[in-house]
This record gives structure tokens, sequence and C-alpha cells, in this order.
């Protein structure tokens, strides 16, 4: 599953207030980590009426969350938090042998300080790339010639998480999360005055069944492959419309990323490309429609204009998808005059099956359009008015 915001449990509102030291470092670790982290259920150790101290974090891990209650105790609120980890991992156990987890003196906990907001931040990333090396290796002791040779070729890859699926009802699988592109891609600048606070990744999931065999079957199965983003870059672009290419046979991952990342990234100059052709349709409406009277100013997907035809006034709503202009924008109408049964403006269902090429420039493709609402309106309007007469009658 993909990090999203149903993922993580919303931050309980009955418990009392973080005890000061604590809410610091968690609004800290909220506001400048670098990663989706999530607050889950905040509550109390101690008695009815003192400040609550411990809470969950949902923290990402290989295209999925991970829970952890993180326990302060409100009465030394100086002393570092233990941390619970989840029900599954009761092999990781970094806070037992650090120097084991090759930390040691090194950790945060070694020189924590409840004064430093930082604290609780550094303690989460850190656990967490612990934590990615402890899949690694349990994924290594996995008797599977071909996910140990998978392994083998792409782990040293940046940025790339492992784990084991198991399954009750059916063969446990190892699932990869390959970030593709390079780590440090910034999609940020291809969009001036992007909102985006964390940064946007697009990983492929990979998950191999484990067949528990000695060496490869003559024709191995194709893994199943997913492309995943973060939620907020479908502004921009959309991996769900990406066809990707085809696993040959006795083809490995180390074969199959480069062709994937050769196409991602043409994909992703034609998106940023596509900014600028809808950018300039929306400029091409005034000259015809009039100035919008509002706009998408950053992704330029919608925009609404004013309209009048005779004395029925109406607004049109465009919706200009991500494929444009090989796509044409769905219209709305809507009127000013007329309401339906609960006081809502009437509104048209979306149109989409006007004359429409992508090969016209803007300003062709915008007057095609007024023309075709010059008779749709018409339509509408006596649309507008059959369903007032109705409720009228009501």
């Amino acid at each position: 599953m993909s990090p999203s915001a149903d993922a993580a449990a919303p931050a309980s509102t009955s418990a009392p207030e973080l005890a000061p030291l604590i809410a610091a470092q968690l609004t800290y670790l909220l506001s400048h980590s670098k990663l989706p982290i999530r607050v889950g259920q905040i509550w109390s150790g101690c008695r009815k009426g003192s400040p609550s101290d411990r809470f969950t974090l949902s923290i990402p891990f290989c295209l999925d969350y991970v829970h952890w209650d993180f326990v302060y105790n409100a009465l030394y609120p100086k002393v570092a938090p233990d941390v619970v980890f989840g029900p599954d991992d009761d092999g990781f156990q970094p806070l037992v042998d650090y120097p084991e987890a090759g930390n040691g003196d090194k950790s945060c906990l070694a020189c924590w300080d409840c004064h430093d907001p930082r604290g609780l931040l550094v303690l989460v990333h850190e656990l967490r790339e612990l934590y990615i090396e402890y899949h690694k290796k349990q994924v290594t002791k996995v008797d599977d010639a071909r996910v140990t040779f998978e392994l083998s070729t792409v782990l040293s890859k940046e940025g790339i998480e492992v784990c084991v699926v198991p399954s009750a009802d059916r063969p446990a699988e190892v699932k990869f999360a390959v970030p593709l592109l390079d780590v440090d891609f910034d999609f940020a600048k291809l969009v001036p005055g992007c909102p985006w606070r964390l940064p946007q990744k697009i990983h492929v999931q990979v998950i191999f069944p484990i067949s528990r065999s000695s060496s490869y079957s003559s024709v191995p199965a194709a893994p199943r492959l997913k492309l995943i983003s973060t939620p907020d870059l479908k502004s921009l672009f959309s991996v769900d419309d990406v066809k990707l290419p085809q696993w040959s046979n006795e083809m490995c991952l180390a074969e199959y990323l480069p062709v994937l990342e050769e196409n991602l990234n043409l994909l992703v100059v034609d998106a940023s490309a596509s900014i600028g052709s809808r950018r300039r349709f929306i400029e091409a409406l005034a000259p015809t429609f009039g100035r919008p009277i509002e706009s998408d100013p950053i992704f330029c997907r919608r925009a609404t204009v004013l309209s009048i035809s005779g004395v029925f006034t109406f607004l049109v709503y465009f919706v200009i998808p991500l494929q444009f202009p090989k796509q044409q924008p769905v219209l709305t109408l809507q009127s000013s005059q007329h309401c339906n049964a609960d006081g809502t403006p009437i509104t048209s269902p979306p149109i989409n099956d006007y004359p429409w090429s992508p090969r016209w420039d803007q300003a062709e493709m915008v007057e095609r359009i007024y023309d075709f609402l010059t008779d749709e309106c018409q339509n509408f309007k006596k649309f507008c008015s059959d369903a007032t007469t109705q409720h009228q009658k009501l």
C-alpha cells in the first residue's frame, strides 16, 4: 500500500495535551521531517489529570506504514522515550543493543537533550534507517535463488527498501520498493510556485513470490509490478496513466529499471510541457469569453468564465486534463438564475463531445468551444427552465 492520508489514524482529540517538552519535539518532527509521518493515538500513562506523554507514529516504510509507540514519562520529561515496535518485528531491537546495530555511542540517545526540539526527529530517522537495514538482512536470509540474485544486483541503489511479506493463505513474498529517477530529482523545480512541502517521489513496487528452490526455474514468472507516487504528485503527473514496459523472459530488475526510468523521464518532460500548454489555453479564453473569474495559476488544471446569452447568465467550468491537448477539457455549465429543489444552482452533466483536435492552436480551440456553446447554452437554458417548472409543480 502506498503511504496516504488515510493510512494513519487521526490524532486523538480527547486526550490531555502533551507535556510541553514532549509537545515541542513532536511539533518539530511533524514540521521538519521530509517523510510523511503522521500521528495516531495520543494518551497519558499517568493518572487522570496528568498531561499526555505517549503517542503512536505512523512511519513510511517500503511503500506502506509501520506504527510505533513512543513512550515518554511526563513525570520525568528529560528522559528519552522508550519505543514499542510492531508485533511482527520481535527481532528488531535496536534499543537493546545499539553497538550490535551499528550505532553504539553515535546514537542520539547517547547524548539525549530534552531541551533540543530536534531530538525526536533525529531518533525517528535513526531508527528508520536501522529498520531498513534490518529488513535487508532478513531478505538476505530468504532461501530463494532468484530473490538472492535480484537483491545482489540492485541493493546498492540508493533509497531502495525491501521486506518479506508473510501471508497466511499463500506463499510468502519479497517486496522491493525502488525509487525511480535520481534520488535528488526535484519535481518542484518543474512547477514555479509549487506548494509542495514534502519531496515528491515515484517508486516501482516489485513483488517476487518466494519459491524456496535452490535454483532458477527454466522460465521464472514475471514479478508483480506497480508504479506508486506520493499523492501530491498527481497534480502534475499521474503514474496510473503510465504503461509499464513488458517484463520479458529471464529479465532481471537491473535490466528492467533503466528502460522504465528512460520512459519515465520522457513522460515527466511531457507533463512539464503540458503545464505550459494548459496555461496558454487559459490565457486564450480571455479574448473570446472574457477574463476568467477564477483559474488554477500553478498547475493550470481549472478555469471558470462567466457567459451571457441574451438574458441567460451562466458559468462555464473548464477541467483541463493532465494529457492536454491530447485529451480535451471537460466542460460543465452552471446556471446563475436557476436552482434545484435543495437550492443549489442547476448544473449540466460533464460535456466532452464537442469538436476538438490537439493540432489546433489554443486560440482555435477556444473559438471552437465558443461556437459549440453558442448552441449548447440554449439547450441548457431549456433544461434549467424545465427543471424549475417541474420543481414548482411539486
